[in-house]
């Protein structure tokens, strides 16, 4: 199966025990999405491998709970799931992505930097 990227409107039960794994922190009835708020999933033979949430307001996005499950990182998922992100989103203008929670800062600084980001003092803005 191959690797793709979904915007997540409704949530299976396995959908639901999957961000369960990558979000242990946030409840399903937590994980709500509309036209401002969505969460873009990786999936790969019917699970889902990594998760974000975005906020849209106006041509302004900011990404947030970034995570790929454990097993599966440095294998590219993060980079195909943000790519696919702002693909999707072709009025967003500028992408922030703040460094609350971030595991790992130098790490993340270098992921960040490799998709277009540029480090800012409490977080990453890609302006496209």
């Amino acid at each position: 199966m191959k690797l793709t990227i979904h915007r997540l409107v409704n949530f299976s039960s396995q959908d639901h025990i999957d961000l369960g794994k990558i979000w242990p922190e946030y409840s399903p009835s937590s994980l709500t999405v509309d036209d401002t708020h969505r969460i873009y999933a990786a999936r790969f033979n019917e699970r889902l491998l990594g998760a974000v949430r975005i906020t849209l307001s106006g041509t302004q996005g900011a990404l947030d709970s970034l995570r790929v499950r454990e097993v599966t990182r440095r294998r590219g998922v993060g980079q195909y799931l943000i790519e696919e992100v702002i693909r999707d989103n072709p009025s967003v203008a500028s992408w922030w992505m703040a460094d609350v929670g971030v595991e790992d800062r130098a790490v993340m600084t270098a992921f960040m930097q490799a998709l277009g980001f540029v480090e800012r003092e409490s977080g990453w803005e890609r302006r496209c």
